[in-house]
């Protein structure tokens, strides 16, 4: 296979050209060391470089990912107080119609005050009657606490610890 046609390949048919040599240098008995270790070190430097650059992608990613959440932060912040400035500049506007009793009209909209249908105030909530009530149960699964108690050696039924990786890209 040509340098050129290696750069092409992907991760994981590197990987699988790889460990083929692997256990086929293995089964050659009079294999020169060096002749393995030569061939190996091509295919490792092979793999490397393309394991280096996709985990460049992924940190351009999680860096992307990063940019996208921070101005959603802040279009969530404007869009909050551009909501606020209108809800104020609305109350003010009510307040000044009902004063007036005025009913401003123009081609593209119209202002006057309407009736809301009747909504229920509650005085006092305790003197409500059941029949006016629901009680909601939830349940929540404290795993913090699962995680603690296996780890000191309970036996937490329906549960238990499992190990895993992670990747890590510094």
């Amino acid at each position: 296979m040509t340098a050129n046609a290696k750069a092409t390949l992907k991760l994981y048919e590197l990987s699988a050209e790889y460990l083929e040599a692997l256990e086929g240098l293995a089964e050659i008995e009079e294999l020169p060391p060096e002749a393995i270790a030569d061939t190996l070190e091509g295919l490792a430097g092979a793999w490397e470089d393309k394991a280096l650059n996709v985990a460049r992608y992924v940190r351009n990613l999680e860096a992307e990912a990063l940019a996208i959440e921070d101005a959603k932060r802040r279009m969530d912040v404007r869009a909050k107080a551009t909501a606020n400035q209108a809800a104020r500049l609305k109350a003010y506007l009510k307040l000044e119609l009902e004063r007036t009793g005025l009913k401003p009209k123009a081609a593209d909209l119209a202002l006057r005050l309407q009736n809301n249908p009747p909504s229920v105030v509650l005085d006092d909530e305790a003197k409500i009657p059941k029949a006016y009530r629901r009680t909601e149960t939830v349940t929540t699964i404290l795993k913090a606490d699962i995680s603690v108690a296996l780890k000191a050696g309970k036996k937490v039924t329906g549960a238990h610890l499992e190990k895993s990786q992670r990747l890590v890209i510094q």
